[in-house]
């Protein structure tokens, strides 16, 4: 017999959603990217890397709906890295996975206090150091892959930001080796999906969340339209909504890109950190 709605929890919304309503725009590519990238194997132990956000609070509700479909077995463990968030900032992660039913593990680092003093490049040592944190604790708790909740908007952001900003093409990938941590592998199954979609599945679901709660930014909530935002991947989302006015294929213009590119028509390339030039075999 079927629950009328005023009978279900919130987390029990949220998964006959994700199952009906949202299937065709979060579960369906979620599902593809997973076997057209080969993501998944069998007897995969996999870390769900959470930070709070919309995105990897979204990532853990499809890796569960995709575990009850039992195609093949495989486990998750759902981390939280805190590395030092404000005690409200905790609390909001905490009591979303509560509400969500997402039975996450939480574990500490002192990553914040390490890049406080860092002039440039703090929020690319934070991350980088983050991974490292999960990486090692997802190994220590049996896990082989680690799972992070990046979407489509920000492949292809990635893209348009190495070619303007990093004078390099190249893209985010679905999935890599740790060069550090032998053995294990990063995994971004949300590759597929629209940020727009994720959004949607947020607001109609009335779901609040973090957004960067870090020492530097000091921001706690999302939701907030008014929100000022000043990055080099804002300047370049804005960019690509410009140009999406006059051409609605850019963004998938872009992310095909990568997967387009003609060797005989790059004057230059890297490969296993070698750079080769069209001159070597012309």
């Amino acid at each position: 017999m079927k629950k009328d709605e005023s009978e279900m929890t919130k987390a029990e919304i949220i998964e006959r959603d994700i199952r009906k309503k949202y299937h065709k725009k979060l579960f369906t590519p979620f599902a593809k990217a997973i076997n057209e990238y080969e993501l998944l194997q069998p007897g995969d132990k996999v870390a769900v890397c959470m930070s709070g956000g919309k995105d990897s609070f979204l990532m853990a509700k499809l890796f569960q709906e995709l575990q009850n479909h039992r195609r093949f077995p495989f486990e998750l463990k759902f981390l939280v890295m805190d590395p030092g968030y404000k005690e409200e900032n905790r609390r909001s992660i905490e009591e979303n996975a509560a509400l969500m039913d997402i039975p996450i593990e939480i574990f500490e680092s002192d990553i914040f206090d390490s890049v406080v003093n860092v002039d440039n490049g703090s929020c690319y040592l934070c991350a980088r150091m983050r991974r490292g944190y999960l990486y090692d604790h997802a190994r220590r708790a049996g896990c082989n892959k680690i799972a992070l909740g990046h979407h489509y908007d920000d492949v292809i952001e990635t893209i348009l930001m190495g070619m303007l900003y990093g004078g390099q093409i190249q893209s985010m990938m679905p999935k890599l080796h740790s060069t550090n941590f032998e053995g294990m592998e990063l995994i971004r199954p949300m590759y597929l999906i629209r940020e727009d979609d994720i959004k949607r599945w947020r607001d109609e679901n009335e779901l609040h969340f973090l957004q960067c709660a870090c020492k530097f930014s000091d921001t706690m909530l999302l939701n907030d339209p008014n929100e000022p935002v000043t990055s080099k991947r804002m300047e370049v989302k804005e960019l690509i909504a410009e140009l999406k006015k006059d051409n609605p294929f850019v963004e998938a213009n872009i992310f095909r890109s990568v997967e387009n590119v003609n060797i005989d028509t790059v004057i230059a390339y890297k490969k296993n950190g070698v750079r080769h030039r069209f001159t070597d075999n012309y």
